[in-house]
C-alpha cells in the first residue's frame, strides 16, 4: 500500500509552504510543485490558496486532506497488526528528562526478553519539540516531565510526583549555616537569594515553568547568568558557586558540592507517559506500556537518582 502521494499533501498542509514541505519530504520543491499541479488538474479544483505568502487549504484541500489522513492511518495500522504477528516492529520513544531515560536503561532489557523482534527507537528532545512529536505522529509514545496534563489530553498517565529543589553551592553563605535538606520558604528564598545569579532552564521546559511561577509569587525577578537544558553544565556551574537554580530530584547529584533544599510549600512537577492518539498496541506495545506504569510501583527509592544517563533537563 503506497502512501507516499498522500504523504506529499499532508506535509504541505502541515507546514503551509512548498519549501519546507519538500525538505521534510527530501524531495525537490519543483518535484512537488507539479505532483500538486497534476493532481488539482485531475480532480478540477485547486486544494490550495496562497494567502499573506502561506498555503491555506480550499474546502477541496480540506476533504482531500481528512481522506488521505484516514488513509495512512489505516495503512499503519495494517503494518503494525502484520508486523505483530511474528512480534516485529519497532516502538518510537520520545524522552525529555533523566529519570525517562534511566527508566528506558532498565525496562528495556526485561522487553527485549520477551520480544527481541521489536525495536525501541529512542529520540531525546526538549518538552516543546516532545510536544510536536507526538502531535505530528512521528512518536508512539513518550516519557516527559510537565507541570500540567492539559495539553495532552485523554492520552497522559502520571507516573509520579518529582520535587524540585533549589540547588545552592556548599560554599554559599546560606549554605554554611543551614544543612542541605532543610526546607526553605519563599521568603527565605527572596531574603537571601535576591542578589544571586539565577541558572536558567530554557523556555519551554518544566522546570523554567516552575521557576517563573516562584519568582513572580516571590515578588522578586532575579539575575539570569545564562539559560542552558544542559543539567551536568547546570550543576557544574552551581557547585562553583556561580548562580543558583531549580533542580529536580532525579537529577540533584554531587552533594558533597551542591545542598539542595526542598521549597515550602513543596515544588513538584509531574512525570508523565504520553501516547500518540493513532498508536496501535498490539501485545507488544502493551507489555512494554505495562513495564512504563508500573516502573515506579516496583522503584521506590528515595531520592530517585539518575545520574548515570545524563541529558537534557
Amino acid at each position: 500500500m503506497d502512501v507516499k502521494y498522500l504523504n506529499y499533501i499532508l506535509a504541505i498542509a502541515n507546514r503551509h509552504n512548498m519549501t519546507k514541505a519538500a525538505e521534510d519530504l527530501f524531495v525537490s520543491q519543483s518535484s512537488l510543485s507539479q505532483y500538486l499541479s497534476r493532481l488539482e488538474q485531475e480532480l478540477g479544483t485547486p486544494l490550495f490558496v496562497r494567502s499573506k505568502g502561506e498555503l491555506s487549504l480550499t474546502p477541496a484541500g480540506v476533504l482531500y486532506v481528512e481522506a488521505a489522513k484516514k488513509v495512512v492511518k489505516i495503512q499503519k495500522e495494517l503494518y503494525q497488526n502484520i508486523a505483530a504477528l511474528n512480534h516485529k516492529g519497532r516502538i518510537r520513544v520520545g524522552v525529555t528528562s533523566n529519570w525517562g531515560l534511566r527508566m528506558l536503561a532498565e525496562i528495556i532489557p526485561l522487553f527485549r526478553e520477551q520480544y527481541p523482534g521489536i525495536i525501541i527507537e529512542i529520540t531525546e528532545t526538549n518538552l516543546p519539540s516532545f510536544k510536536k512529536f507526538l502531535a505530528e505522529g512521528t512518536l508512539d509514545v513518550g516519557l516527559a516531565a510537565d507541570v500540567s496534563t492539559v495539553p495532552f489530553g485523554s492520552l497522559v498517565q502520571i507516573l509520579r510526583e518529582e520535587e524540585v529543589f533549589l540547588a545552592v553551592s556548599m560554599f554559599h553563605p546560606y549554605a554554611l549555616a543551614h544543612p542541605s535538606g532543610s526546607p526553605i520558604t519563599a521568603e527565605e528564598v527572596k531574603a537571601n537569594f535576591a542578589n544571586d545569579s539565577l541558572l536558567l532552564s530554557k523556555k519551554g521546559s518544566s522546570l523554567r515553568m516552575l521557576g517563573e511561577q516562584f519568582f513572580e509569587s516571590c515578588g522578586f525577578e532575579p539575575v539570569a547568568v545564562c539559560e542552558t537544558n544542559n543539567i551536568s553544565a547546570t550543576r557544574s556551574m552551581v557547585a562553583q558557586n556561580a548562580g543558583i537554580a531549580f533542580i529536580s530530584e532525579s537529577c540533584s547529584v554531587n552533594r558533597n558540592n551542591i545542598a539542595y533544599y526542598p521549597l515550602s510549600p513543596a515544588m513538584k512537577r509531574l512525570n508523565l507517559v504520553v501516547r500518540q492518539k493513532d498508536w496501535v498496541l498490539n501485545e507488544p506495545e502493551q507489555a512494554f506500556m505495562d513495564l512504563i506504569l508500573n516502573y515506579f510501583k516496583n522503584n521506590t527509592e528515595q531520592p530517585y537518582l539518575a545520574e548515570k544517563y545524563s541529558i537534557s533537563l
